[in-house]
């Protein structure tokens, strides 16, 4: 059982940056895949980036790649979102999302466990 807590979302306005922060407890973290996704009301959830177990590889939805990096602290058991050259349509509930295997998922279907979510509103 993994519990995930997001924290770091907030105002900011087009072109700055947050990071967001997910921390998780259980050294099961350290086994489990990791993802970001974003949700805006009457939207699906979306895919941002993920990460595997050991950080050797990341994955990014199109619309963030070369803005958004995905990371990991294994020994803090929290991974990160750094977000930069942020849009208004950036604007949602961002949420942290844990996945029981070594490898990642753009399909938040595959994801067992979600923490409660961190808004992040950019203003134009």
């Amino acid at each position: 059982q993994v519990q995930l807590v997001e924290s770091g979302g907030g105002l900011v306005q087009t072109g700055g940056s947050l990071r967001l922060s997910c921390a998780a407890s259980g050294r099961t973290f350290r086994s489990y895949g990791m993802g970001w996704f974003r949700q805006v009301p009457g939207k699906e959830r979306e895919f941002v980036a993920a990460i595997t177990w050991n950080g050797s590889s990341s994955y990014y939805a199109d619309s963030v790649r070369g803005r958004f990096t995905i990371s990991r602290d294994n020994a803090k058991l929290t991974v990160y979102l750094q977000m930069s050259l942020l849009k208004p349509e950036d604007t949602a509930v961002y949420y942290c999302a844990a996945k029981r295997s070594v490898v990642t998922s753009r399909a938040a279907r595959e994801y067992e466990f979600w923490g409660q979510g961190t808004q992040v509103t950019v203003s134009s």
